[in-house]
Formats: structure tokens, sequence, C-alpha cells
């Protein structure tokens, strides 16, 4: 069952916490963070992106960085630009795009749990991407960037939120870049904090939405003390890392695109012909055409857009990987026809989140850049959620989640 504490959280005052919080660390590159930190000092980017404190080019995993990130982390907790709490809380989070609001509640969730499976994946993680991580959390001691998790929703959690929601917020501010509004309450009232641990006592799993390689890192790292401390009870701040639970039925994720280099060779016209020995291969014209359905496809190449809908027998709906599209277009396009074999490493290949739109598909074509480009329907969280509980792992760049989690509304201290 899973196990969550209150914490005391580390948090900017009212009044700059549109100013100081950011997008997390791995959804922009570092001009892109040294752009928008500009003029900024209180920027949360000075530590989830230290490297912006240097020159331009610094590498971004030279000790040095590491270590300006938690002289920023001490910057800011001097100057009172972050505080902590004087009591252990819960608190809410809910984020507000296209007219939609999902309410999450910020626990510190167990180490434990998660080295135990009770906190399940669905993607696998890269050594490297946990050790840049690892690296971060050891030099804060603090998980400075939430984790985003998904669980089965319950009426009773939904009622207290619903509850919680009807006070005057911490936070409550819509953020220039992308118009996504963000608001935050504290719960400090022992009742209801006990209610909540409780309720969450009896939902047996926790899901990984995003944020794999930060909730390895922070687990890895907590379990690290554990070892390291002769005298362990159980009960240290280290034992929890930060995180942000949403029930499934409030979260949506969009489509995650790809667009690739070249034909492997082949014309055109005999790439079309080769598709349709798998797939229903109709022409759309100029007009963008969107996925309709699972296992229907849109394809953009030489300035046209095709409907691609996958023939009877080449899926199988009975398997929870072999069903997903992202497998179907894996095997039947990248691999058999243009000879990608792996998503991870192959330079010919790249992703595009749908939050960008099916026009950033086209122009990067058109833009001669790239050869085609391929459009998903998006996975549903049953998926997510069936491919965790069977012990599977979806395919690379599967689910993309939007909003993303504001960094720098809460941060948990590991001591």
């Amino acid at each position: 069952m899973a196990t969550i504490k209150p914490f005391r959280g580390i948090r900017p005052p009212r009044e700059i916490a549109k100013q100081l919080s950011s997008r997390p660390y791995d959804v922009l590159n570092s001009e892109e963070a040294r752009r928008e930190a500009e003029g900024n000092p209180m920027s949360l980017y000075h530590i989830i992106k230290p490297e912006i404190n240097f020159p331009a080019g610094t590498d971004e995993h030279d000790p040095r960085v590491y270590d300006s990130a938690a002289e920023q982390f001490h910057l800011f907790r001097e100057k009172g630009w972050l505080k902590q709490d004087s009591t252990e809380n819960y608190y809410v989070y809910s984020q507000t795009m296209d007219g939609r609001t999902q309410y999450g509640l910020v626990v510190a969730a167990s180490v434990e749990d998660y080295m135990s499976g009770r906190i399940k994946k669905h993607e696998l993680t890269r050594r490297d991407k946990e050790e840049d991580r690892m690296k971060h959390v050891r030099v804060n001691n603090a998980n400075i960037e939430p984790v985003f998790f998904a669980y089965p929703h319950r009426d009773d959690l939904d009622r207290i939120v619903a509850s919680v929601v009807r006070n005057e917020p911490e936070y409550d501010f819509i953020s220039d870049l992308d118009g996504f509004r963000h608001t935050f309450w504290v719960i400090s009232d022992e009742s209801i904090i006990r209610q909540i641990t409780d309720i969450f006592a009896q939902i047996p799993y926790l899901y990984i939405a995003d944020g794999h390689h930060r909730s390895a890192a922070a687990a890895l790292v907590g379990n690290e003390k554990r070892l390291q401390n002769p005298n362990h009870r159980g009960d240290e701040e280290y034992n929890y890392f930060l995180a942000v639970c949403f029930p499934d039925n409030q979260l949506r994720i969009i489509d995650y695109n790809r667009v690739v280099s070249d034909l492997n060779g082949l014309t055109t016209e005999a790439f079309l012909d080769m598709l349709s020995k798998d797939f229903i291969v109709e022409k759309k014209g100029k007009e963008i055409y969107k996925p309709q359905a699972l296992h229907n496809f849109s394809l953009y190449i030489a300035g046209e857009w095709y409907s691609l809908t996958a023939r009877e027998g080449r899926y199988d709906d009975s398997d929870p990987i072999g069903v997903l599209d992202v497998t179907i277009s894996s095997n039947l396009i990248l691999d058999r026809i243009l000879g990608i074999k792996d998503l991870r490493s192959d330079k010919r290949i790249d992703f595009v989140g749908g939050i960008r739109g099916l026009g950033e598909l086209k122009k990067r074509v058109d833009s001669g850049e790239m050869k085609l480009a391929l459009a998903l329907y998006p996975v549903t969280m049953k998926q997510l959620m069936d491919i965790a509980d069977s012990g599977n792992i979806m395919p690379p760049k599967t689910t993309w989640f939007e909003p993303k989690l504001r960094s720098g509304l809460i941060i948990h201290e590991l001591i």
C-alpha cells in the first residue's frame, strides 16, 4: 500500500512565486534557460540549470556547475526567496490548460515504495541521466523539483481536495510563457492530513506519469543515505522524496510524434507503396490531418498529408505493448521500411511533443531538415497503467503529459 507523509516544504513568498518558478529542467536546453532567466536573479533556473551561471558553452556536467546549484540554493534561502514552513503539511497544486483543471496532492513519497515496486514505472531510465540528477540531489541535499505521479482516483480524496480548494490559495498565477494557470494551497489541518495519509495507505500502487529519471535519482540517493547511516531508523526525511499525485481520471496524455530525416534510399512513391502492405493509405491533401482513433496515423511527406490505418491482423489488442500505436509504427514503418532499429540512439529520428502542434511537423519537413513526419494517436491512462501493472515497459517516447509541473513552488529537504 502507498506510504506518504507530510513535510516542511521550502517555497517562495507569495509575491515572488511567479517570478521564481520555472519550467522543469528537462524540457528546455541551456540557452533557452539562459534567455528565460535573463535579468531575473531569483529564477529557479539558477539552481536547476546552473550552467547558466557560467559562460555559454560550459559543460553542464562540470563539477563546478553542480556546486553552483548548491551555492544558489543557499543564496536563495539567505535572501528569503525560499523559506521553509514551520509545520509538516500536505499541499494541493492545480494546473489549468485549455479550460481543463487537474488537482494534485503534493506529498513526500516513500523511497522504499519505489525500491519495492509499489511505485510503478512504464519507462526505462538511462544511467547517465540518473547520475546527473543524483549529483544534483546530493549536492543540494534536497529534491528541488517534484515528480509527477498518478493514482487510481478515489471519491474520498476528491472530496477532501474539493474542500481545500474552496479556501484562498497561497499562489495563483498564469504563466506568461504558455498561458497555463498554476494554483497552490497549503493543508496544515492535522485531521485532514491524517485522513489523506490513511486513504493513501489503502491505494495499492502509485504510477510514475512523468519524471522517471528524477524518481530514480531521488530514490537511489535516499537509499544511499540509508546505507551510509549506521543509526538509520526509517523515519528520516531522506526516506522520502517530492511528488505531486494526480487522480488518473483528471490526466490527459497528448501525442508524441516522430520526424525522420531520410527514406532509407526509397523514393516517396516506393515508400508509400510499401506502406500499403500493412496500412490503408489515403491521401488527404495540403490541409493538416490529425489521427482520428487508435491505429490511425497521419503522415506528412512531399508536401502532402496522408491517413494511415493499420490493417487487421497487424497488431494484437490482447497484448498491452503490441496494441500500442507506437509499437505498430515502430515495427511496421520505422524498423521494417526505414531501418530504424533503436529509437534511443538512431540519429535519423527525432521526437516532437504534441503540445507543439502538427504544424511543427510540417515545418520541419518543409524546411528540408526532415523527410517525413508521423503523428500518432495518444495513448490513454488506462493503457499506461495496464502496462505498468503487467510489469512491461513502454517503447521510448510514448507519452507526453501537459501541462508540466512548475518547478520552484515547493522543495523537499532531505534533512
